[in-house]
């Protein structure tokens, strides 16, 4: 029952990745490259149309969560107190960035909203990928000092970093070297996830040169997957093991990998939605290759005391597990459903859709 919820959830979270992704990657375009007003609006109306929904996945996937692992719950939102609460304001200023720039017309209005939104989905994009980078590398679970617990052995805190910046310190930050690279990886897979997405659902002035930008974006990525796996060995020297133990899971790494060569020949796809299924397939690769390497740990200790947290040793009673399947399902059902009725409204390009507009 433990594997049927870690597989549930891992669903959940790639969906939202896929889904909220090109959100975050449309306000980084936003950012960068919308000039005219014509494009920043109908840029805007490529999230604004659906961030509220795409959110819904995160939600699902942070319920499910709590019922099927509520140690591990427990102890990634106590020890990432700090980096949770600037993402949240993060995605409120995300959101109010969306929804406010239409409300008057005065430039500098828009002005600012504009670099809320894109300022604000960059950041996102970073902090989930540092997030990544702190379940790969792992913490110092007990917050262990000189061989002793200070805290209970599945608790720690993080602070946003420390004075030598290093993945390899007893206690560790939020953010170091690593995982800032990590973060990089997430910025630059999301832009490109986000350009391909501004391709599909509008006729922006910007779409002849989104091409070239998701080639370039896409060899910056190439060097840095290179990168990333280079200090990962450096951390981890264990890091591909379970891929010698079980093969199988390398089907993983190759959806990446087919995502990452086939964006090389962004300029010769002909239709738009294969180039978004293209980065999805990097995004779901990238996600489940990282939680496959580490199976069935879901977060690593770094030190010897107190041992890694794992499916087995943080899930719910198999009682509770079971008693929740039922609704569970149900749950997934209406959720898949509005995702369904949802894409269907919002079918073709939306460059002529209402967004409260005045």
């Amino acid at each position: 029952m433990e594997l049927f919820w870690y597989i549930t959830i891992a669903i959940v979270l790639s969906v939202f990745f896929v889904l909220d992704g090109y959100d975050f990657g449309t306000g980084i375009i936003h950012l960068f490259l919308a000039k005219k007003e014509k494009d920043k609006q109908v840029i805007a109306k490529a999230a604004g149309l659906f961030w509220d929904f795409n959110e819904v996945w995160l939600v699902a996937g942070g319920g499910l969560l709590f019922m099927a692992f509520p140690t591990y719950y427990a102890s990634v939102f106590s020890g990432f107190y700090l980096p949770l609460i600037i993402v949240l304001w993060l995605t409120v200023f995300r959101a109010i960035g969306l929804e406010f720039r239409s409300q008057f017309k005065y430039q500098m209005w828009k002005d600012i909203w504009d670099k809320a939104f894109g300022i604000s989905s960059l950041l996102l994009a970073l902090f989930f990928g540092t997030a990544l980078g702190n379940i790969i590398r792992g913490v110092n679970l007990g917050g262990v000092a000189n061989g002793i617990s200070i805290y209970e052995k599945h608790y720690f805190f993080l602070p946003l970093w420390n004075g030598s910046f290093s993945p390899l310190h007893e206690n560790p930050g939020v953010i170091d070297w690593f995982t800032l690279i990590i973060g990089i990886i997430a910025v630059v897979t999301l832009a490109i996830h986000g350009a391909n997405w501004i391709l599909l659902k509008t006729n922006s002035s910007i779409n002849t040169q989104l091409k070239s930008l998701i080639f370039k974006l896409n060899t910056a990525l190439f060097i840095l997957t290179i990168f990333s796996l280079i200090v990962w060995f450096i951390i981890n020297p264990d890091a591909l093991l379970n891929y010698a133990h079980k093969p199988y899971l390398i089907v993983f790494p190759f959806l990446y990998l087919m995502g990452l060569t086939g964006l090389f020949f962004i300029k010769r796809i002909k239709k738009d939605v294969h180039g978004f299924y293209l980065s999805s397939l990097l995004i779901i690769g990238g996600i489940t290759s990282s939680l496959a390497s580490m199976f069935p740990i879901i977060l690593p200790s770094t030190n010897q005391v107190n041992e890694s947290l794992t499916i087995y040793n943080t899930a719910a009673s198999e009682y509770g597990l079971s008693v929740a399947l039922g609704w569970g399902i149900i749950g997934m059902i209406l959720v898949v459903v509005y995702l369904v009725v949802q894409k269907r409204l919002m079918a073709g390009k939306i460059d002529k859709m209402d967004y409260g507009e005045h």
